[in-house]
């Protein structure tokens, strides 16, 4: 199992001194080479859940295990891509690509290597000198993914990635995604407000409930892969995962 979630809980205190109870009761496992979406409500915890599972929050109790080792703060092992890039707008593509390298104290000339190397991976090779201000939003969110690869992490955890992009942009990088995961075999875990993305994108989808978060339901997606959105097939899975979502229909 290469990532193992256990009565995972989250409690807050908010600036008012009001307990919140943001998780609660959360078991999942991910299996090596998954690509597994998480969906829910606003507000659900879908963000905080992906926060413990980097080590970027501890939980107030159980455990998050990464090929069996407890997950107790950042970890090499796991890569956190986020919504608005996280690219220092003063570096070059292939100096933000090769950042977290940097920090290993990899060599200048390997870590460029290295850098060059999913760069190509992801169409940028040749934009690698450009400022992040020179590219669009899709290139930013493809270089945020080449700095994630290129630290050959065990698990990519990403927190809405596309959220910002056009509808036509979007599409697009759920396909190049799809076609980098498929090449470097990674366990990926996904967080959307997209249902459709979720069905285009995913082998199981881990629906949330409201506040406090628990696991309503796991959908196995069941379908070969490129998918067509037009399907019958995609629009039953559609139908189903707003179905769970739909809140008014579980407060009845």
């Amino acid at each position: 199992m290469k990532l193992l979630v256990k009565d995972l809980k989250k409690d807050f205190v908010t600036d008012q001194g009001e307990h919140m109870i943001a998780l609660q009761s959360v078991n999942l496992e991910v299996s090596e080479g998954e690509f597994i979406c998480i969906l829910g409500p606003s507000g659900c915890g879908k963000t905080t859940l992906l926060r413990i599972l980097a080590g970027l929050e501890t939980p107030t109790s159980g455990e998050v295990r990464v090929d069996g080792t407890l997950v107790e703060g950042p970890m090499r092992q796991l890569a956190m891509i986020f919504q608005d890039y996280s690219l220092y707008p003063w570096r070059r593509v292939i100096d933000n690509t090769a950042f977290g390298l940097e920090l290993q104290g990899m060599d200048r000339e390997e870590r460029y290597r290295v850098a060059r190397e999913y760069l190509k991976l992801v169409g940028l090779e040749s934009f690698a000198d450009r400022y992040p201000y020179e590219l669009s939003g899709g290139m930013r969110q493809r270089v945020a993914v080449a700095r994630a690869l290129a630290i050959d992490p065990a698990v990519i955890l990403m927190d809405e990635p596309f959220g910002a992009l056009d509808a036509q942009t979007r599409n697009t990088m759920q396909q190049e995604l799809l076609e980098i995961w498929d090449e470097t075999k990674k366990t990926v875990v996904f967080v959307t407000h997209s249902v459709d993305e979720a069905v285009y994108l995913a082998d199981r989808i881990v629906v949330l409930s409201s506040r406090p978060g628990m696991i309503r339901e796991i959908v196995p997606v069941g379908m070969e892969r490129p998918r067509d959105r037009t399907a019958v097939e995609f629009a039953k899975v559609r139908r189903y995962v707003l179905g769970l979502i739909d809140e008014r229909a579980h407060s009845q």
